[in-house]
């Protein structure tokens, strides 16, 4: 298995179809993603400020992520009028299923600000917009992160869930080796998918991290 391994590794031909393969897996996950998280912060906020409206909002978000992946795989390119073959579909289907998840975590993250807090800077001259900017969102951003961490392996794995309509990305090598079958292409598929899930993982950490520098110091206080 091993020596299948690294011939099949050694091979330039193998490795840029692997290279191409993982730059799809990125782009089908990342952009919803992406997408994801700019449609459920003002959907989120909407339903933290429009009581009447959080039932609606957060029920049509459950309903939509209790959908099944490959049913919205193959039923979208009928709605849109796409290929059943086409990235579009994944990219939408995928930011539907992120903005779906997301929304019930920034209205909880929004709502984990302390009063006083909105309220000081409600005196302090912050007209709404500019507070929930500069006040509300990076103080909810650490819990934020944990849920968008969640959407993004999610993401990681349903993009190779695509691989059975004909999408790109690393699922592709799932596909070919179960036709084949090949022993070898499922699991370098297998470790590239979750490397790939720890990287984007790791990234959102340290991006958190370097949006929220008032955490370190407060630990730093506590420890001392």
């Amino acid at each position: 298995m091993i020596d299948e391994l690294v011939r099949y590794l050694s091979s330039p031909s193998n490795r840029e179809v692997l290279l191409e393969q993982l730059g799809q897996h990125v782009y089908l996950a990342l952009v919803p993603l992406i997408a994801g998280v700019s449609l459920a912060l003002p959907l989120g906020r909407l339903a933290q400020r429009v009581r009447w409206l959080r039932g609606a909002l957060l029920g049509t978000a459950g309903v939509v992520y209790t959908i099944p992946s490959l049913a919205v795989f193959v039923l979208l390119p009928g709605i849109i009028g796409t290929g059943y073959t086409s990235p579009v579909n994944i990219v939408i289907a995928l930011t539907l299923y992120t903005t779906a998840l997301l929304v019930r975590p920034v209205v909880d993250a929004l709502e984990s600000v302390p009063t006083h807090v909105t309220v000081a800077a409600t005196a302090m001259g912050y007209r709404p917009h500019r507070r929930f900017l500069a006040v509300e969102l990076p103080l909810a951003v650490p819990a934020l992160t944990s849920a968008v961490r969640v959407a993004s392996v999610s993401n990681i794995s349903l993009v190779s869930v695509g691989a059975l309509v004909g999408s790109g990305g690393l699922g592709r090598l799932f596909m070919v080796g179960f036709e084949r079958p090949d022993l070898v292409q499922i699991p370098v598929g297998i470790v590239l998918t979750v490397l790939l899930a720890l990287l984007v993982d790791l990234l959102l950490v340290v991006g958190w991290r370097s949006l929220t520098p008032w955490e370190r110091a407060g630990r730093a206080v506590i420890g001392s």
